[in-house]
């Protein structure tokens, strides 16, 4: 059995393993595109931090762990599949034969269509090679802009804030991390990151940027000008699917695949943010761009591969963010559903301690929460959202008090299980 992984990161190298666990005596093929070993792009801000140093962000630390493993590192940009032939084929014109093929090809920072966004000392933070030219520019004093503030963004903007630059955010959505925190627990993030120094713009676009008397002028779309050294786009994420046209391979926004990670071509599966997988609670489509989804498909994917029979339960918003000391959590359908729909919520505000709850229902099922400023048993938030365990008395215990999520999870979902 040949097996040809497109994409080395989280995804593919998870994959890849469980392969060889399972298939002792099976080929391994693991593409990369970038001139790295393979390593994580979550472990990058740390590096930009000072955390750790480069090598902390590689995934595997021993130099013998793929050969030791049999899996064979390429390195390679593959422009096509070719299903009828069962071959993939790279920039170079080169064709690899596969049995089984897994796409995981994550996603790609999107550039907002922005006079000047391709100018010296604007970078996106995606890549080691990005994190390097960072780390050059990015001295104390130094004026930064940062483009979004979402959970990617955040995640960046701590580790600026730590090299001491003068930061500057501008968000475009109405709220700092509008896809994971509601209104009241984005502008709560918001006053504390201005807190600690940052300058934040949210419902705020950036029209274009120029070079001007050394520096970087930025116009806003409130019609400001900022001037900056530095400029770091982190505006959001989209699937690596463009090589695919004309395979055949069900695609919309993400390649379409089921719970067992199959697309819609034989032997031919995709995991990680490449995909739009069930969803968890709806088991429509969704794109989900987080690892632990990434990783769970990973060991789905490769069951299947290696002729099991493996089942994803679905792909479910798992969040958790350390905003410069605040920490916060979202998990599940965070925003509710309509009443219509059997949708009610409780939210709480406790401005003393920096603290926030919002739990939201579906009849008696706990299906989303997100919370600020809690770090005790913030699990079982997330528990009680996966294992749907009906609340019975204790949502009306919740909704009069939503502080009381872990004896809730206790009596219902714990017991449950």
């Amino acid at each position: 059995m040949k097996h040809v992984i497109i994409g080395n990161g989280p995804t593919g190298l998870v994959a890849a393993e469980t392969l060889r666990r399972l298939q002792p005596e099976a080929e391994i093929a693991l593409i990369g595109d970038e001139k790295e070993p393979p390593y994580s792009r979550m472990a990058i801000p740390y590096f930009l931090h000072g955390n750790i140093a480069e090598v902390g962000t590689h995934l595997r630390k021993a130099h013998d762990h793929y050969a030791k493993h049999g899996i064979h590192l390429i390195e390679g940009r593959v422009t096509r599949v070719d299903p009828q032939a069962r071959q993939i084929e790279f920039a170079s014109g080169d064709r690899l034969p596969y049995d089984r093929l897994l796409i995981a090809t994550g996603s790609r920072p999107i550039l907002p269509p922005v006079p000047g966004i391709d100018l010296p000392n604007v970078h996106t933070c995606w890549t080691l090679e990005d994190a390097r030219a960072i780390a050059a520019k990015a001295k104390p004093g130094s004026r930064v802009l940062q483009l979004g503030a979402g959970f990617i963004g955040c995640i960046i903007m701590e580790a600026l804030a730590a090299r001491g630059v003068t930061l500057t955010v501008v968000e475009m959505g109405d709220r700092m991390v509008p896809r994971m925190m509601t209104p009241t627990a984005g502008a709560m993030i918001k006053t504390w990151v201005e807190g600690k120094g940052v300058a934040v713009h949210c419902n705020t676009g950036v029209t274009a940027v120029a070079q001007k008397d050394g520096a970087l002028a930025v116009t806003l779309s409130t019609g400001g000008e900022l001037t900056a050294d530095l400029v770091i786009c982190a505006a959001g994420v989209r699937p690596n699917i463009e090589f695919l046209a004309g395979s055949g391979i069900s695609m919309e926004r993400g390649i379409r695949v089921d719970n067992a990670m199959r697309t819609s071509i034989a032997d031919i599966y995709a995991a990680g943010d490449v995909t739009e997988a069930p969803g968890f609670h709806t088991g429509q489509p969704e794109l989900n761009a987080i690892q632990p989804n990434a990783v769970d498909q990973a060991r789905v994917a490769a069951h299947n591969m290696a002729g099991g029979a493996s089942s994803s339960g679905g792909s479910l918003a798992i969040n958790v963010l350390d905003t410069l000391g605040l920490i916060s959590t979202s998990f599940g359908q965070w925003q509710g559903v309509p009443a219509a729909a059997g949708g009610s919520g409780v939210e709480r505000v406790d401005p003393a301690r920096n603290g926030y709850l919002s739990l939201q229902f579906k009849d008696d099922v706990l299906i989303g929460a997100t919370s600020i400023g809690w770090t005790d048993h913030v699990g079982a938030l997330r528990g009680l959202v996966q294992t749907q365990a009906p609340l019975g008395q204790w949502k009306a215990r919740l909704l009069a008090d939503p502080t009381q999520f872990m004896a809730a999870y206790l009596a219902t979902a714990q017991k449950a299980a």
